[in-house]
């Protein structure tokens, strides 16, 4: 296996249209890692990069200590596995796997051997003698990832191999994938669209938006520490909930003020979070997950910092949606929309009122002129 380094790479077309503004990334040997945004963000231009299908315009691609910009796909030692599968019709499991190392004249002895061993770790050896017309969608992409694995490359690249999966079928998929990658210790770069497969699948995580690297870590961090609004609100499903107000003083303890027509709902902050004065009666943006928005009486049972309790505020229930081990609770909180996870025994019934308690120990908050994190307990510069 080998590292993966990108530097300072960028893609501009002739019609002047810039896809990738300045990439940076350094990719460990054996790490799986995740581009993931929306469309039009870059991550397929950049994988289409790497793999020297895509020109590069500026900038320096590596893998491992080889500077790769002007060397043909065929010779940068890779394996690519495309959402599309790309499998010949006409020919058996055994001679789709086998196909590349034909091409390689490894032995015939030889290629039999590494194909049952494929065959063996993606748990396929009763399908080598099928045709692909005679596999389910999910046999089809573990099949275009055992032909990846015979290859044995430096590096793998995963171009959204998912997409056209049900959602049983992606699950399973999923974790075959992740089994692989603990298995083999391969290096993994995976584009994806979908922020649930980035948080389940990757050591660490790239969130792009047009063409630009906006925060690169691990998912847990990533999750609990988003750079900025964009990443906030692109991972977690169902998104975290955004409320602008101020940082006011409030007798003893600084609270979050929410002000609409008049009224203003007071949300207590912790006090060992220790907001500094610069930011009262700052204009901000709270960031809170669902999973910190509940019901009050399962408040009561929460784990929050000592001496500090979310005081419950009244809402009122838009509509609700039964995952079976919560729900969902779409409320209002004074002309605010905000999403919660209640107990599905909390009797959340759409058009009846509820009260609600936002746990402000795990919120984020954020400048609203340049939408990057604050922290509040930071001095000065």
């Amino acid at each position: 296996m080998a590292s993966l380094t990108i530097r300072n790479v960028r893609k501009v077309y002739p019609n002047g249209a810039e896809i990738l503004k300045g990439i940076n990334l350094d990719i460990e040997d054996g790490q799986f890692i995740i581009l993931v945004g929306g469309s039009g963000c870059g991550k397929s231009t950049l994988l289409n990069m790497i793999a020297g299908l895509e020109t590069i315009s500026e900038g320096e691609i590596m893998i491992g200590d080889r500077v790769v910009n002007d060397i043909p796909p065929k010779s940068r030692d890779i394996a690519m596995v495309f959402q599309s599968y790309a499998l010949y019709p006409t020919m058996t499991v055994r001679e789709n796997i086998s196909f590349g190392l034909g091409i390689r004249k490894v032995p015939k002895d030889e290629q039999k051997k590494i194909v049952d061993r494929v065959a063996e770790t993606l748990q396929m050896t009763h399908l080598l003698d099928r045709k692909p017309a005679m596999l389910s969608g999910g046999q089809r992409q573990r099949v275009a990832m055992g032909r990846a694995i015979a290859r044995d490359p430096s590096l793998f690249l995963f171009d959204e191999p998912l997409s056209n999966l049900d959602a049983k079928l992606r699950v399973e998929v999923r974790a075959e994938i992740k089994l692989l990658h603990q298995r083999l210790g391969a290096t993994i770069v995976y584009v994806t669209h979908d922020q649930i497969e980035a948080m389940t699948l990757g050591d660490r995580i790239a969130v792009m938006r047009d063409g630009i690297v906006q925060q690169y870590g691990s998912p847990q961090d990533i999750y609990d520490r988003p750079d900025n609004l964009y990443v906030a609100g692109f991972i977690g499903s169902p998104s975290m909930n955004f409320l602008r107000g101020k940082l006011v003083q409030d007798g003893e303890c600084v609270a979050f003020a929410l002000e609409h027509k008049g009224k203003v709902t007071m949300l207590p902050v912790p006090n060992d979070i220790g907001v500094q004065p610069r930011h009262l009666n700052q204009e901000v943006i709270l960031g809170i997950r669902p999973e910190h928005v509940t019901d009050a009486d399962s408040a009561q049972r929460a784990v929050t910092p000592e001496g500090y309790h979310p005081t419950p505020v009244d809402c009122s229930i838009e509509m609700t949606e039964p995952t079976g081990p919560d729900t969902l609770v779409f409320a209002w909180l004074n002309g605010v929309r905000a999403t919660c996870r209640t107990h599905p025994r909390a009797g959340a019934v759409a058009g009846q009122p509820i009260k609600l308690a936002f746990d402000l120990s795990k919120a984020v908050f954020f400048d609203p002129a340049t939408e990057r994190r604050i922290d509040l307990s930071a001095p000065a510069a």
